[in-house]
């Protein structure tokens, strides 16, 4: 079997957090009046959409939107197990799950490194990372595994559905009752209207028109391709640009980075544990399991850091716990990603 390989850009994502997280910090030490001002560029005072983050966010988003393909979403029946256990792990367990271990380890067990606002925060962002199933990286976790291309586009059609009815109100819900903190509902609202159902809707219509009037060998081919490294570079941007806001805030505390990675590291074995374990039991092939279990686990970051920039700003210790998520997921994934190839076996 021919060796699968990750793109340059996605197999070193998180040496290239690591490495915004340094530039960005330099940054907002050497030049804070630069900085001051770039925070303040928001779309409407009081609105907290930081503009330079918010195009940059849509850079992101919009490439991603383009694989969508709800026209996959009627052959929902050819593997309905499958699709039901990472609906149920993505929307009743993960975001719940995610809630009650940062909850634990934020609140009590880090309490004496943490205070009660930041934990608040951190709590907040942690939700909101795990209220998010990933749309993008989930084609790669797939392709490493062998995965079924068309159940996965099923998953992260249907998921990208969900969200716009399920994201907001959960993510409001556990993180006014976890984090004590207020969550407007219209400013989540506008955080799903912006960042998901503007670049979705803008990228259905773009896929259908160049499918259409260009086809799709030169949609999959020609036009993706190029898009994939503006979306990299816009994340990774963007990340120089929350490490400059934040770089007061984080050159004091580098060792919350270490204790956030934490439970969202455990959350993302807990759950590819219980989704793969679920596929096992349910007799669910392995090129349907093994997408299934790693779909059910990693988070949609690009969604998660823009909506808690606009929630609680830049500087917040919300979009400190998103970008964390970043900093963890490809190599707690790879990891996942391995002992699904392993354990192939399992499901003959």
């Amino acid at each position: 079997m021919t060796e699968k390989k990750m793109s340059f850009f996605d197999r070193y994502l998180t040496v290239w957090v690591a490495l915004c997280m340094i530039v960005g910090i330099v940054v907002g030490k050497i030049a804070p009046e630069l900085t001051s001002t770039l925070r303040g560029l928001e779309f409407g005072k009081g609105s907290q959409i930081n503009i330079p983050i918010a195009v940059l966010i849509w850079l992101m988003i919009y490439p991603m939107m383009l694989k969508v393909d709800f026209g996959s979403v009627i052959n929902v029946g050819k593997n309905p197990k499958g699709l039901f256990i990472t609906l149920f792990v993505n929307w009743v367990v993960k975001p719940f799950s995610m809630a009650l271990f940062a909850y634990i380890f934020f609140r009590f067990l880090f309490s004496p490194w943490i205070n009660p606002s930041d934990a608040d925060q951190y709590i907040a962002g942690a939700i909101i990372l795990a209220a998010a199933p990933c749309t993008a990286m989930v084609f790669v976790w797939s392709y490493l595994t062998d995965g079924d291309p068309g159940y996965t586009l099923v998953q992260v059609s249907v998921n990208d559905l969900l969200m716009l009815i399920l994201f907001a109100p959960i993510v409001k819900f556990l993180v006014s009752g976890a984090a004590n903190l207020v969550v407007p509902f219209s400013i989540l609202f506008t955080s799903v209207v912006v960042f998901i159902v503007i670049p979705l809707s803008a990228g259905v219509i773009t896929r259908s028109v160049l499918l259409k009037t260009k086809g799709r060998e030169w949609f999959d081919n020609v036009f993706l391709p190029k898009l994939h490294p503006i979306a990299i570079t816009a994340l990774l941007a963007t990340l120089v640009f929350i490490f400059a806001f934040q770089a007061e805030n984080i050159t004091a505390k580098l060792f919350h980075v270490l204790l956030i990675a934490v439970p969202i590291t455990l959350q993302v074995y807990f759950n590819s544990s219980l989704a793969y374990g679920l596929m096992k039991i349910f007799s669910v092939p392995h090129n349907v399991a093994a997408p299934g279990a790693l779909i059910g686990a990693s988070n949609f970051f690009e969604l998660a850091v823009a909506v808690a920039i606009t929630l609680f700003g830049p500087e917040s210790g919300a979009a400190l716990a998103c970008v964390v998520g970043v900093l963890v997921e490809v190599p707690v994934m790879l990891s996942v990603t391995m002992f699904c190839n392993k354990t192939r076996h399992w499901f003959k």
